[in-house]
């Protein structure tokens, strides 16, 4: 038996910026989520204002670079889906004015409001939704492009999001 001790299947290693690495655990996780610490830490008593500024500080820089760790290949991949996924339907809806307006003016056929601003409206809802579908459905794993339309990646992605709502309360 060797002396050096080996760390745990899963145990997760902490990289010094508030993020840690799993050691030979599956890839559940995203190497760019935080670390997540369950534990309570009891209250304390009052400080004064000099080391609550200076903690307020690291804790404010901690949470800044939390926000700030969706790397960049990802948010790419993102905003193009969600650019063709909402950019789609919306360029839809606002051609619905022209093309009503257009057999409106050339007496084609009567045409009801009421057809136009229902038709207009579902095609900005449906841009609306593909704003959402289009950040779920891309692939959060920067080795991993993912597939054309991202069913599989929106399943594991609104799975995740809704694991972290919960956690959250």
């Amino acid at each position: 038996m060797s002396s050096k001790s080996q760390p745990p299947k899963n145990a997760e290693q902490d990289d010094g910026k508030g993020f840690s690495k799993e050691v030979g655990a599956d890839k559940s996780r995203l190497p760019f989520e935080p670390t997540q610490n369950k534990k309570k830490t009891p209250k304390k008593p009052a400080q004064t204002s000099e080391k609550k500024s200076a903690k307020a500080e690291k804790a404010n820089a901690i949470r800044q670079r939390a926000f700030t760790g969706v790397p960049e290949v990802v948010s790419k991949r993102m905003a193009r889906r969600m650019a063709f996924f909402c950019g789609i339907p919306t360029s839809l809806g606002m051609l619905t004015f022209i093309v009503s307006y257009f057999i409106v003016s050339q007496h084609i056929f009567k045409l009801p409001t009421v057809f136009v601003l229902l038709t207009s409206l579902g095609f900005f809802g449906l841009g609306v939704l593909g704003l959402s579908y289009g950040a779920l459905s891309a692939s959060w794993d920067e080795g991993r492009v993912g597939s054309w339309f991202g069913w599989g990646e929106f399943r594991t992605n609104w799975g995740r999001a809704i694991e972290s709502w919960k956690d959250a309360r």
